[in-house]
């Protein structure tokens, strides 16, 4: 069966979509390179070929030695597990031939990243920072201090991230908050060890996903890729190392911790 410069271009585009969209929310270079072919390929490509770097996708499709070469720019759109969930239940449904060229582009065009209600995430990471202070041996005052911490230091980051303040800022300044807050505690020794609570109120701010997709990509070979995610990673964690330090210097509570 043929396939037309306009029928190539078509699934070009929709391919690197594909791509861009996994891309944009955290997927590893792997997945988004195996998604993408395999769109392609069901919907009609002889062969495809991609290129992907931490912020773009290059793409060209084969058929009959005819190539259509596109490219896209991904801007980062947060981590969201839905949205590649989303892309590669398409992929297969394409593969089982239940959808067209036509329905997975309008498929696509329709995703839209799916998000917790703001106060729940709130909530949950309260709770989830003060239970790593209680697992280090912090009494209920730590486990209270760590709690109010971390909830106003998400608050922060929720705000700061939906005014697209930068990255970096958005972390010195929420782990600045969090290190302030159970400073307080720590000068009015609240508790019997508050200085765990001054640990245990910045976990929200560990960027493990980064760092897992960077060593991925590296042992899969996209060494690029992975550098320019570790690189990312590690910059968030210097900003939020900057944060609690200049929140220690302020608070002069240095001397309390152990």
């Amino acid at each position: 069966m043929g396939l037309s410069h306009e029928a190539q271009s078509e699934l070009t585009r929709i391919s690197v979509k594909a791509g861009q969209i996994l891309l944009q929310h955290g997927a590893e270079s792997r997945l988004v390179e195996q998604t993408t072919q395999r769109i392609g390929m069901a919907l009609g490509a002889q062969s495809i070929e991609l290129s992907v770097s931490s912020d773009a996708i290059v793409i060209t499709s084969l058929f009959d030695g005819n190539c259509v070469t596109t490219t896209r720019r991904c801007y980062d759109r947060g981590i969201n597990m839905y949205m590649v969930c989303e892309v590669q239940r398409i992929c297969v449904m394409v593969e089982k031939q239940l959808l067209d060229a036509k329905q997975v582009k309008y498929r696509l065009n329709r995703l839209v990243p799916f998000k917790y209600n703001r106060w729940l995430v709130v909530l949950m990471i309260g709770f989830s920072c003060s239970s790593f202070s209680h697992f280090f041996g912090g009494d209920l005052p730590v486990y209270i201090t760590t709690f109010f911490a971390s909830a106003a230091a998400m608050i922060l980051r929720q705000e700061l991230a939906h005014r697209q303040h930068n990255p970096f800022v958005n972390f010195a300044l929420s782990a600045f908050l969090a290190t302030s807050i159970a400073s307080i505690g720590v000068l009015y020794n609240f508790g019997e060890k508050p200085q765990i609570a001054m640990a245990a109120c910045v976990l929200l701010l560990v960027p493990g996903f980064p760092l897992i997709n960077a060593v991925s990509d590296m042992l899969k070979g996209h060494i690029n890729t992975g550098i320019a995610r570790w690189v990312f990673a590690t910059l968030l964690t210097i900003s939020v190392s900057i944060g609690i330090v200049g929140s220690m210097a302020l608070t002069r509570a240095a001397g309390w911790i152990i």
